[in-house]
């Protein structure tokens, strides 16, 4: 079956890395082939000399010993089996989760989040067992070809007999792997839909339960499942017919070589042993039905394998091995950028430069492009046209690991990894005390040490709130460092008095970090030092709140003009106390 570039390689890094495995498999599987082949002659040895009343213990010995060895080799087959099967899903499933992690939010964007989890677990799985597959088919060829081989030794007119029926196996075969390839497609492609609305729901369970549609919802997730039923069904009609098309023609060719053995018995050109040997090789030659399965396993693996590949070809994006300056000040610059989702254009051509050291404010209504050009100041993703520029050097060219060394982010709903909150917001990379200091900069150490184990709680364990998960997720980005800090939209769930802490350390003078901050309230906006105001993809003006505020247009992002009004006396009254709180030297 033809296999594309990508799955083909990844299939061929899969064997390669379980190589002796594979090998060992192989080996045994043939070496079970060949006992298999031998237990024949032996029996017919045996009888012929049971028959002349000969002494046959030897002989009987051979075959008992043959019939053990059979078991030995089945049992290892079977233990070899399954930790290659094992060993190369595990390979696999890191293989395309790196990949998925290395490609970013585009791969989310592209495939799904649920489907991608389908295909790491699900498809990962079955792909995993093409090694063994192989080894197991490239066995179960050995068997038919020696017992050809073997009939042809007892008389070649037995192996002429067998051989007539080769084209008419070979055609069965060839259907097989053709439309089993076409309903295992479907089929996965149909589990993908379902795992991808699944997991939208499951993230979604409380809208759902709020909004009383669970039996709606529950019937767009189960919609493609007839589509999943019937790609199943016709993918056992497939594997069903075939075996009834094998289990037609296979008896008539085991009946033909006992027919043309039973009549050169008569003409004294065979024994009664050889007529047994015979017999049982026929039954070997003609087992289509174990290469019926091996195929459909083959044919299913590969297939799943071809998902993967899917998920592989979408690019990584690329590093280069510039450094930063080492004194640089984290001057952020947006030249023409142009960033498109679909068919829509939500960045055009932007233009912005955030001094080092200072803060800015984006502001604009939903669907302006805040996250997207936070995304893209943080190399979340990269813009269709255009560069944007840390300290004089394009993002894309920075290596890997100073690329995220130099930017910290938070988000609005920050993921929770780790074992436990401490290893949550190190990540592995933050000495506790510096935790601990983000963690009150943060004002989340008060209800972490609450916890009833601490920093030492483990995560699904610890009860917290869309605030307290903000305040992690922003304890995180400040143990993180760096000269530039991105936080989208990370304030929105913070009470006002937690709001008015964090602030204070975000756009006050205990950072030398330059900041670009998502931001919704018109006192968050107030501020900063600068603000750009982004309207229909671009830049439409970049300047103090104050100075903004005598817009109307600007006015209307925050709301109405009554509810704008107070937001900018509030703002402004925040902004006196933050400078107030920092100190004459801010003020100057």
């Amino acid at each position: 079956m033809p296999m594309d570039r990508t799955t083909g390689e990844l299939l061929g890094a899969a064997t390669r890395h379980s190589g002796p495995r594979c090998v060992a498999l192989g080996l045994v599987s043939v070496a079970a082939t060949g006992a298999a082949l031998l237990l024949p002659a032996a029996l017919g040895r045996a009888l012929d000399l049971v028959l002349t009343h000969s002494p046959a213990t030897r002989w009987v010995l051979c075959c008992a010993a043959l019939a053990l060895l059979l078991t030995l080799l089945d049992a290892c087959e079977t233990v070899l089996g399954g930790t290659l099967d094992a060993r190369t899903t595990a390979f696999l499933r890191r293989r395309v989760t790196g990949h998925v992690l290395t490609v970013g939010p585009r791969a989310t964007a592209r495939f799904g989040a649920g489907d991608l989890v389908a295909r790491v677990v699900g498809s990962a799985a079955q792909a995993g067992t093409a090694p063994g597959a192989r080894a197991a088919l490239l066995a179960a060829l050995a068997g038919p070809v020696g017992a050809v081989a073997a009939l042809a030794l007892i008389d070649p007119w037995l192996a002429v007999v067998l051989l007539t029926g080769a084209p008419v196996l070979t055609l069965l075969l060839r259907s097989l792997a053709r439309d089993t390839s076409a309903c295992v497609a479907d089929y996965q492609r149909a589990q993908g839909r379902i795992a991808a609305a699944l997991t939208e729901a499951v993230g979604g369970a409380r809208t759902i339960r709020a909004a009383g549609t669970a039996a709606r919802d529950t019937a767009r997730i189960l919609r493609p499942l007839p589509e999943l039923s019937r790609a199943g069904r016709r993918m056992w009609r497939v594997q069903g017919r075939a075996a009834a098309q094998a289990t037609a023609v296979a008896p008539l060719l085991h009946l033909a070589v006992v027919a043309v053995a039973g009549l050169l018995l008569t003409r004294h050109r065979l024994s009664p042993g050889d007529v047994l040997a015979a017999s049982r090789y026929a039954v070997l030659a003609t087992g289509v039905g174990v290469l019926v399965g091996q195929l459909s396993g083959l044919v299913r693996s590969r297939t799943a394998a071809t998902r993967l590949g899917e998920v592989l070809t979408e690019p990584a994006p690329p590093y280069g091995d510039r450094r930063l300056p080492r004194d640089g000040p984290g001057r952020l610059e947006l030249r023409g950028v142009t960033a498109r989702r679909g068919d829509r254009t939500v960045l055009d051509g932007v233009d912005l430069v955030i001094p080092g050291g200072t803060t800015l404010a984006l502001v604009g209504r939903s669907g302006a492009g805040k996250s997207l050009l936070a995304a893209l100041a943080g190399r979340l993703t990269d813009p269709d046209a255009g560069e944007v520029l840390l300290d004089g050097v394009p993002l894309p060219a920075l290596p890997r690991a100073e690329l995220r060394a130099a930017i910290a982010q938070a988000f609005d709903r920050p993921a929770l990894l780790g074992t436990t909150i401490e290893d949550t917001v190190s990540l592995g990379l933050a000495s506790p005390a510096r935790v601990r200091e983000a963690a009150r900069t943060a004002c989340a150490d008060d209800f972490v040490r609450r916890l009833p184990d601490g920093w030492a709680t483990p995560c699904a364990a610890a009860p917290h709130s869309g605030g307290e998960a903000q305040r992690l997720g922003l304890a995180r980005a400040f143990a993180h460092g760096g000269r530039l800090l991105v936080l989208d939209d990370a304030l929105s769930s913070l009470d006002t008095i937690t709001e008015r802490q964090v602030t204070r350390s975000v756009f006050g003078r205990t950072t030398t970090a330059t900041r670009l901050v998502v931001a919704h309230r018109a006192s968050t906006a107030a501020r900063a030092d600068t603000v750009a105001w982004l309207d229909g993809g671009r830049v439409r003006a970049v300047g103090t709140h104050e100075q903004l505020w005598r817009t109307a247009g600007y006015r209307a992002v925050f709301g109405t003009a009554a509810e704008a009004g107070a937001g900018a006396q509030a703002g402004a009254q925040a902004g006196a106390r933050t400078e107030a709180e920092a100190g004459p030297e801010a003020r100057r």
